[in-house]
C-alpha cells in the first residue's frame, strides 16, 4: 500500500490522493470532503477530497449498508468517512489527469461526519470569485486547490530555510513581540498598556535590536521565523503583518551573509521544484543598479539597460535637450526592441512616461535603411541621430525611448518604461541579484535627509558620513528576484561611539538617543562583536515561485488591500470599558465621523 506521509489516526488509514494501482484489493478507510457527486442509474460516484488529493468512491445502495436517505442526501462539501476496498477502474474509465485516476474505492460503509450548508461560492476553481468574498470565507477558500497548493509550498519553503540554518549551525531563538517603539523606516503598530496608562508597546517592525543583543550575548549564529508589523500603506506585495526568515551572525561580514542567503534561496527554489543556474548570483552596487536599470530592485531577466546620451548630445541645438543639459540634468534612453507599435501605441508610451513623472518622452523607430523616424528627428543633426542609434545598439525595427530631465527623474521614468515594455510574463526564469553599497541617506528634493535603512547600519566610512552625509555609502545589501526585493540586511554598528555619532548626524540628540535607545547603547559598551545579518520576506519569495501576482494568495489569513479582515471584521471598535481601562479617549471628530457613517459610536468623546 502507498505510504501515508503523516499519521492518519483512527478515522483514516491513508490519504485519498495517495491511492495507486498497487493498493488494489486493500481495504481502506478514507475521510474528507465530497468534492463532486454523480448519480448514474442509482449507483453514486463521489470525488472524495482530503489534503492529499482526490479519490473516486463508488457507492451502490444494494451493497452498502448506508440508507437510501443518506446516500441521496449527500451534497458537495459534506465531511464524510468511507470504508471500502480499492480496485482498478473499469477499462475506458481511467482518468489520466489524476494521480489516483487508475483506481477507485468501492464503498461498504459511508458515515456523514458533518453536513454542509449551500456554499457561498463554488470550490472547483472553475469560477472567478470576488476576493473579498473569498477572504470572508477563507476557511472554505483554503479547500480550493490553488490556495491549498500555495500553503503547501509556503510550508516547504519554511522547512527548507530551517534546514539550511540548522546545517549552518544557527540557533533558533524567539524574540519579544511587545517592545519599545524605535525608528526603523515605517510607522510602528502601537499597543497601549493597561497597567501603565498613557504608555505604549510597539509590535516589532523587525527583531533588529534583539538579534543584535543576541550577538552581544554570545549566541553568534541566530535565526528565527519572525512575525513583523509595519503600519504602512498596502500594496500587492505588502501587508501590515508579515513573516520573514531573520538571521544574524557574529565575527563575519557581508561576504558570509551573502553566501548564507544564496544557500537559503537555492534550497527553497529546488525544494519547491524549480531549477536554478549554478552560476553565482549577480552582484551590483546600488549606483550601478540605478544607472543601468533605474531601480534598486532591477529585473535582470532581460537586458535593456539605460544609456546616458548626454555626451553625444552635448552640443545639440534641440532646446528640449539643450536646456536640460544646461541646468545640470541628463538625457538618457533605452532600446525597447522590436515593439511593432502603430502611432497610437507610440503616443501611449509618451502618456505612460508622463504618468511616471516625466514631462515628456521622445520615441524613435529605426527604419529598414537605418534612419530614425521620430517627431523630433528634424531638430537633430544626422550625426546626432547616428550617435543615438549607435549608443543604443539600434537595428531596424527597434523602438528607442529618450527622456531628458533631472537625472533622478530620468532614471525613475526609464526604469518604469523598461519594465512596461520589457518585463516577461510568467515566472519560469529566476534571475537573482545582490544589490550592495546602498546610500546611508535618502536625499529629498528640498535637500533634507532621511535614513535609507535603519540607524544601526554601519557606514562604509564614518569620515564621509560626517563630512558629506548625502554621498555616504552604507554596508547594506538587498536580495532581488525578478524585479522584487526579497529582503535586506547590513553589517551593523558594533561600536558605541560610532553609533552615537550616527545618531548625531541623523539629527537625534544625545538626550533623545539615550531616552529611546539607552538600554541598547549601554549594551554596545560590553564587548560587542562585529556582526551582520539579513531578513527574507517569506510570502513575497513564495508568491514569485508560485507565479502568484499577489502575496495574499500565499498567506493563510491575509488582510485586504485596505487593511481590513473580512473574516473577523477587524479592525473593529471596542467597548467603552476597555478604552477606560487603557486611559484612551476617542477624539470627538472620529466619533462624529462614526455617527455620519450611520453605525453609531461604540465610545463617546467623554471616555
Amino acid at each position: 500500500m502507498a505510504q501515508e506521509p503523516m499519521k492518519t489516526g483512527l478515522m483514516k488509514t491513508i490519504g485519498a490522493g495517495l491511492l495507486r494501482e498497487d493498493d488494489s484489493g486493500t481495504e481502506v478507510q478514507l475521510a474528507g470532503w465530497i468534492g463532486r457527486r454523480r448519480d448514474h442509474g442509482g449507483v453514486i460516484f463521489i470525488d472524495l477530497r482530503d489534503s492529499t488529493g482526490f479519490a473516486q468512491v463508488v457507492l451502490n445502495p444494494e451493497d452498502a449498508p448506508a440508507s437510501q436517505d443518506v446516500l441521496h442526501g449527500l451534497r458537495t462539501e459534506y465531511c464524510v468517512q468511507v470504508t471500502g476496498t480499492v480496485r482498478p477502474r473499469p477499462e475506458g474509465t481511467i482518468n489520466t489527469d489524476l494521480p489516483t485516476g487508475a483506481v477507485e474505492v468501492v464503498a461498504e460503509r459511508l458515515t456523514v461526519l458533518s453536513a454542509a450548508e449551500t456554499l457561498p461560492f463554488p470550490l472547483d476553481g472553475r469560477t472567478d470569485v470576488d476576493e473579498g468574498l473569498r477572504l470572508q470565507y477563507r476557511y472554505l477558500d483554503m479547500r480550493r486547490e490553488r490556495v491549498a497548493r500555495n500553503l503547501r509550498a509556503r510550508s516547504k519553503a519554511i522547512r527548507a530555510m530551517r534546514n539550511v540554518m540548522d546545517e549552518q549551525g544557527f540557533l533558533e531563538v524567539e524574540t519579544p513581540t511587545l517592545i519599545a517603539s524605535t525608528p526603523e523606516g515605517a510607522r510602528d503598530m502601537l499597543v497601549p498598556s493597561r497597567l501603565r496608562q498613557g504608555q505604549f508597546y510597539a509590535l516589532p517592525q523587525s527583531p533588529q535590536l534583539f538579534k543584535q543583543l543576541l550577538m552581544i550575548g554570545g549566541v553568534e549564529r541566530y535565526y528565527q521565523i519572525a512575525r513583523c508589523y509595519r503600519d504602512e500603506d498596502f500594496r500587492a506585495d505588502r501587508q501590515v503583518e508579515f513573516t520573514q526568515l531573520d538571521f544574524e551572525g557574529s565575527f563575519w561580514g557581508q561576504e558570509e551573509v551573502l553566501e548564507t542567503i544564496e544557500l537559503v534561496a537555492r534550497r527553497v527554489v529546488t525544494d519547491l521544484g524549480h531549477s536554478i543556474a549554478p552560476d553565482p548570483f549577480v552582484r551590483m552596487t546600488y549606483a550601478e543598479a540605478m544607472e543601468n536599470y533605474g531601480s534598486d530592485k532591477p529585473d535582470i531577466r532581460f537586458d535593456m539597460k539605460i544609456v546616458d546620451l548626454s555626451a553625444v548630445l552635448a552640443q545639440t541645438e534641440f532646446k528640449a535637450f539643450a536646456g536640460v543639459l544646461a541646468d545640470g540634468g541628463s538625457v538618457r534612453g533605452i532600446n525597447g526592441g522590436q515593439l511593432g507599435l502603430a502611432r497610437s501605441g507610440l503616443d501611449a508610451l509618451v502618456s505612460t512616461a508622463q504618468e511616471a513623472g516625466a514631462k515628456g518622452l521622445v520615441w524613435m523607430v529605426v527604419e529598414d535603411d537605418g534612419s530614425l523616424r521620430s517627431p523630433v528627428a528634424k531638430f537633430l543633426s544626422q550625426s546626432e541621430l547616428y550617435a543615438i542609434a549607435e549608443a543604443l545598439d539600434a537595428v531596424p525595427g527597434d523602438t528607442l525611448m529618450i527622456v531628458a530631465d533631472r537625472t533622478s527623474t530620468v532614471l525613475e521614468v526609464l526604469g518604469r518604461m523598461r519594465l512596461h515594455v520589457g518585463q516577461p510574463e510568467g515566472h519560469d526564469d529566476l534571475a537573482f541579484a545582490f544589490v550592495v553599497d546602498f546610500p546611508v541617506f535618502d536625499v529629498h528634493e528640498d535637500g533634507t535627509l532621511s535614513p535609507a535603512h535603519h540607524p544601526f547600519t554601519a557606514p562604509a566610512s564614518l569620515e564621509t558620513l560626517v563630512d558629506s552625509p548625502e554621498t555616504a555609502v552604507s554596508k547594506a545589501y538587498d536580495l532581488v528576484l525578478n524585479g522584487s526585493e526579497l529582503g535586506s540586511g547590513s553589517v551593523r554598528i558594533h561600536d558605541a561611539s560610532m553609533q552615537a555619532k550616527v545618531f548625531e548626524v541623523m539629527g537625534i540628540s544625545a538626550d533623545d538617543a539615550q531616552r529611546r535607545f539607552g538600554w541598547f547603547l549601554e549594551a554596545l559598551r560590553y564587548g560587542t562583536p562585529p556582526h551582520a545579518g539579513f531578513a527574507i520576506g517569506i510570502a513575497r519569495f513564495v508568491s514569485i515561485l508560485q507565479g502568484e501576482p499577489n502575496i495574499r494568495e500565499v498567506i493563510p489569513f491575509p488582510k485586504t488591500q485596505t487593511g481590513a479582515d473580512p473574516l473577523t471584521g477587524s479592525p473593529s471598535r471596542v467597548e467603552e470599558d476597555q478604552l477606560r481601562e487603557l486611559g484612551i479617549r476617542i477624539a470627538p471628530d472620529v466619533v462624529a465621523a462614526w455617527a455620519e457613517e450611520g453605525g453609531g459610536a461604540t465610545a463617546t468623546p467623554d471616555v
